[in-house]
């Protein structure tokens, strides 16, 4: 296949674009930056590049600014929507115009869709709580309607925390433990629905791959933990003298409406719909997640 990714230089992409290429794939990326010349992969940096005629037989939409990059304001949460919304409908627009329009569009999303509940298990068909979160993946993922009713195959991957190495929410999230000290945040009873990186770039190949397969996916490993599990696992991989949870007053003061939005609350999510599409996880657990990102 010819596929368009969005997003393909970022830590998902980084990963995934190698992988499609292996399986001889050719790809195009849509990149907000002018990449080299002599670069692995052809690049736009508008789709206004390409041309009506042009053979592209599947999207994937990785678009969006990062939830975790900075501290909200009013500048940064129109950015994060911007950064979905505006790509989205571009694409929309751009799929509209081609000859041949291209077999499936995979996008992401996130569990965010979902709002918080916080014990109850959440499956695609959950239905969602109001919030910021809540809001703009509601917004990212409508985007695609025009494609799904032109009969389009969509698939939105409501995608967890994604963990590995050498970026993403796990450097963060180790810090303290390759210090020796292992944290939690506020009460830690709050859920964190997380996957290996391996894991979602299977995941959206399997997608990719399978004409069957269609609307939302939770992208996340079947055994969500709470934050203090979260703690204790990498305990494990991790020398700690002292475990001390980070007050919740302390998260909001550093990082303000993301802390009750990210951090000091969360979702339990079952990946029900990639099960029943018969996806075979990696890492299933945290602990086999933690032991090869170490």
């Amino acid at each position: 296949m010819r596929i368009l990714v969005t997003g393909g230089t970022g830590f998902i992409g980084g990963a995934l674009i190698p992988e499609l290429t292996r399986q001889g794939h050719d790809i195009l990326l849509l990149s907000r930056q002018v990449l080299p010349c002599d670069g692995v992969y052809p690049s736009v940096t508008s789709l206004d590049q390409i041309s009506s005629s042009e053979r592209i037989d599947a999207v994937i939409n990785l678009a969006g600014a990062s939830m975790a990059g900075q501290r909200w304001n009013t500048d940064y949460k129109r950015e994060l929507v911007n950064s979905r919304i505006d790509v989205t409908k571009a694409l929309v627009c751009l799929v509209e115009r081609l000859e041949t329009p291209p077999e499936v569009i995979v996008s992401a999303s996130a569990i965010g869709y979902y709002g918080h509940h916080d014990d109850e298990k959440l499956r695609e068909d959950s239905l969602p709580e109001a919030g910021f979160s809540q809001s703009l993946c509601q917004e990212w993922e409508d985007a695609l309607d025009p494609a799904r009713e032109a009969g389009i195959r969509v698939a939105t991957l409501r995608l967890g925390v994604v963990l590995d190495a050498g970026g993403g929410a796990f450097e963060q999230m180790a810090g303290s433990f390759r210090l020796g000290v292992g944290t939690w945040l506020g009460s830690g009873r709050q859920w964190l629905s997380w996957i290996h990186r391996r894991d979602v770039v299977a995941a959206i190949s399997y997608v990719l791959s399978d004409a069957n397969l269609s609307g939302p996916f939770n992208v996340c490993a079947p055994e969500p933990v709470t934050s203090r599990d979260f703690a204790r696992v990498l305990s494990k991989h991790y020398f700690t003298l002292a475990s001390i949870p980070v007050p919740a007053f302390a998260a909001r003061l550093l990082v303000g409406e993301m802390a009750d939005e990210l951090l000091l609350r969360g979702q339990r999510v079952i990946p029900q719909a990639l099960q029943d599409a018969g996806f075979a996880f990696r890492y299933p657990t945290l602990d086999q997640a933690v032991a090869a990102i170490r």
